[in-house]
């Protein structure tokens, strides 16, 4: 009786290696170990499960192999594995596989489908207004109407261009020679007029000489010069830049002071005249007999402000006054408030 009473109240909880031991005489092979091993960890584990359902003590633990699934936080400390209850998984709703952030995350969809909860950023919340997506229609028609603007600008400049001037001037060689008048368009160059002027003075024999008409049918445009004022115009300029820059020169005067702006259209025919119409009037127009000179734009300006000078002369007397004064055109410079001086350095002290 003392045995069964001593083997009664001693404890029930063998080790894995004990029960090895007991079940393993000799030696044995390899996979019948294994075998054997797996058996006794199968074995406990079954004894821990019914323990854990009936109250009794699990076996200690801290003496076999297996790993402890219960948890080692246990508020009693006794070693008896909670049971964990599953939550209820509600119909046509997926769990996530983490049960801790589970309710977090429930509460706060229920928050969004209320209202309640709102997002913390928002696109462009500093802007005021918020642009509207540009569409390709809306690109289409934005570039529709810079191209109807460009046209228009064309045409504009171009009419301007066409525009007849009247240009008086002077032969100079120290003294005024009277050169007439040439008629011009805004967007002729400097080359042209000079051209022009220096056909005017083979006609009407400039110059001392008896063979002054021949000297000016040889002479070269390259060789003349165009003096507006004080200021020697570039040949490579049209009139239509100073007319459309509005350029000062000394003195604050305009050097071209021409309109801007396109004269009065002619008649033209409209898409609701006919052919027959349409060639008479077209007809009309290159018939017609060309303005009067003396009509055009710049006809009554003075004429000793525009001056032809063989540039040769120059190059002799430019240290000589008024050479002394002229100066080549620069576009980026302001003449407004410009002190005038001679080559030497020396100012003007009377009028500019």
């Amino acid at each position: 009786m003392s045995d069964n009473a001593g083997s009664r109240f001693a404890p029930q909880n063998k080790s894995t290696h004990e029960r090895l031991s007991t079940n393993t005489v000799g030696l044995v092979a390899l996979s019948d170990f294994r075998k054997r091993r797996a058996e006794v960890l199968e074995q406990q584990e079954r004894e821990a499960r019914e323990a854990a359902y009936s109250g009794t003590s699990t076996p200690d633990r801290s003496h076999t192999a297996t790993p402890d699934n219960a948890g080692s936080d246990s508020a009693s400390g006794s070693g008896v594995a909670p049971v964990k209850k599953k939550k209820k998984k509600l119909p046509g709703k997926k769990l996530l596989s983490f049960d801790d952030e589970e309710g977090d995350d429930e509460d706060s969809s229920a928050a969004e489908k209320n209202g309640s909860v709102k997002s913390k950023f928002k696109a462009n919340a500093s802007v005021g207004i918020v642009p509207k997506a540009t569409t390709k229609s809306a690109l289409r028609r934005e570039a529709a109407e810079r191209e109807t603007l460009r046209r228009e600008f064309v045409q504009v400049q171009e009419a301007v261009k066409a525009t007849e001037i009247a240009i008086p001037f002077v032969f100079y060689d120290g003294a005024n020679t009277p050169g007439g008048m040439v008629r011009m368009k805004k967007g002729d160059f400097v080359w042209v007029f000079l051209d022009k002027s220096r056909k005017v003075g083979a006609e009407l024999g400039v110059g001392d000489q008896s063979t002054s008409r021949k000297s000016w049918a040889r002479v070269g445009v390259d060789d003349l010069m165009l003096v507006r004022d004080t200021v020697i115009i570039p040949h490579h300029y049209d009139f239509y830049f100073f007319v459309m820059n509005k350029s000062i020169g000394p003195g604050g005067h305009r050097l071209f002071d021409y309109r801007n702006e396109a004269p009065p259209r002619p008649e033209t025919p409209n898409a609701r005249t006919d052919s027959a119409d349409a060639d008479r009037l077209l007809t009309k127009a290159s018939k017609a007999p060309l303005p009067d000179i003396n009509t055009l734009e710049g006809a009554t300006d003075d004429p000793t402000v525009t001056k032809v000078v063989d540039r040769r002369w120059y190059e002799k007397n430019k240290h000589i006054y008024p050479a002394s004064t002229w100066q080549e055109f620069d576009p980026e410079k302001d003449y407004t408030n410009e002190v005038r001086k001679d080559t030497g350095g020396n100012t003007f002290f009377y009028a500019k």
